[in-house]
């Protein structure tokens, strides 16, 4: 019989002994950071805040906030709470400007978070019958590492493919019947598309379920993955300035991702000026790493809008819930004076029929912001007369602008003209950074 859950005693935890259990862990982790990280030690003792302050969770709000600033401000070593040779890993973040962040793992370290993806794929439905196929990156990026040991621990054959060669993930997953799917939900929409391209049905392969992750990414866009694949497609989160993907993750109701509060302690705050925000409330994502030893983060600012939740949930796990990330604070584009999210235009395309192979095009003429978004054709639409393609431009520009408040220059470009990403899609090209423009 399938199990329901990794780790029961923890995720069908009552709340108050959540509570207590958190309360505990982190007045042992804040003396444990302050003795032993003298980054973190300066900034309390800069903002007059002692461990001895620290009695429970209700007392988080007195210690100072760290933001990816500060981590690139410590590299490589400043955060690092143990002696090296207690480490057995690092991990890095991909795609960042200046100095990468290093993250440093103990053998406790790698198993927890590696726990915490055994109990997303457990709540996808994964077991030792499964056959796991992990097309997130493997190397510094945390994607490939935490799926792959997430797997080994629920006992599913486990196919460490990587990212990229779609040829091979196509003929290795159809011929060793994998059942799981694990990669970013960009990549999973290519991976249908191509195998609509290559003659097979929803109905051929034998996947049940994926687990995506790594990149925003909509309702409408999973509605579009799960028809093509013949799946349920859960939505996983992390960072790897916590740990990796399996911070939080999607149960069978899909209605939001369960955070593993028994390891991560959430808060939710105003961007602006910090202040704590009750449960329900619209605001950035906060966490507090409650047991890491070699790289104990508190009070990380993750930069993601969301929404925290305590509801009853069907899956009868009790953890606090997360919303999909809204968006996020730092990758916020600023146009006109409107603020705007990638996620908004997918939204708008995948409700008038289009596939999410977007890209936008940022860039400032005459001291006024362009705005342009290029959009790829159906291949059954294209061609289309001249005639045709602006009528649906247009259509596609009054529906965007009714979402957005602003109006977009709309290209329809033909099939296959925009570049196809195998990792994180590259959504945004923003030219007016030439201009010093960072917003």
């Amino acid at each position: 019989m399938q199990k329901k859950y990794y780790q029961p005693e923890f995720e069908t935890m009552p709340a108050e002994e959540i509570k207590k259990l958190q309360d505990q862990k982190l007045v042992k982790q804040v003396r444990y950071v302050y003795d032993n990280v003298k980054y973190y030690r300066d900034l309390m003792d800069e903002k007059g805040v002692s461990p001895d302050d620290i009695k429970s969770t209700d007392d988080l709000y007195k210690l100072p906030f760290l933001k990816k600033d500060d981590l690139r401000e410590a590299y490589p070593y400043g955060l690092l709470a143990t002696d090296l040779h207690n480490c057995v890993r690092i991990q890095s973040t991909s795609g960042t400007t200046g100095k990468r962040v290093v993250a440093f793992y103990t053998q406790n370290d790698v198993d927890m978070w590696e726990e915490c993806c055994a109990r997303a794929l457990t709540a996808a439905g994964a077991d030792d019958n499964d056959v796991c196929q992990v097309c997130y990156g493997y190397g510094l990026f945390t994607g490939g590492a935490g799926l792959h040991g997430g797997s080994h621990k629920v006992g599913c054959l486990t196919l460490p493919m990587s990212s990229g060669n779609t040829d091979r993930q196509i003929q290795f997953m159809m011929d060793l019947n994998s059942t799981i799917l694990c990669c970013t939900p960009s990549y999973a929409a290519y991976l249908g598309e191509s195998l609509r391209e290559k003659g097979y049905k929803a109905e051929d392969n034998k996947l049940k379920a994926g687990i995506f992750g790594a990149e925003p990414w909509t309702e409408e866009m999973r509605r579009d993955i799960e028809k093509t694949l013949g799946i349920k497609a859960y939505d996983i989160y992390g960072l790897t300035e916590i740990s990796g993907p399996g911070v939080a993750f999607e149960c069978e109701e899909q209605s939001g991702m369960h955070i593993n509060e028994d390891h991560f302690l959430a808060e939710i705050i105003d961007p602006e000026t910090g202040e704590v925000l009750p449960l329900g409330s619209k605001g950035e994502l906060v966490f507090t790493s409650l047991d890491k030893e070699a790289f104990p983060l508190l009070r990380y600012r993750t930069r993601d809008i969301c929404i925290l939740t305590r509801e009853k949930c069907s899956c009868g796990r009790t953890f606090l819930k997360m919303t999909k990330p809204l968006g996020r604070s730092d990758d916020m584009m600023i146009i006109r004076g409107v603020n705007v999210f990638p996620s908004q235009i997918e939204a708008v395309l995948l409700n008038n029929g289009y596939a999410p192979n977007y890209q936008i095009v940022l860039d400032r003429v005459n001291n006024s912001d362009t705005f342009e978004i290029n959009v790829e054709m159906q291949t059954e639409d294209f061609p289309d007369a001249p005639k045709d393609i602006t009528t649906k431009e247009k259509k596609l520009q009054d529906a965007m602008k009714a979402m957005l408040g602003i109006n977009p220059k709309i290209h329809l470009v033909a099939p296959k003209s925009i570049a196809r990403s195998e990792g994180k899609a590259v959504r945004v090209i923003d030219n007016r950074r030439r201009y010093g423009i960072t917003i």
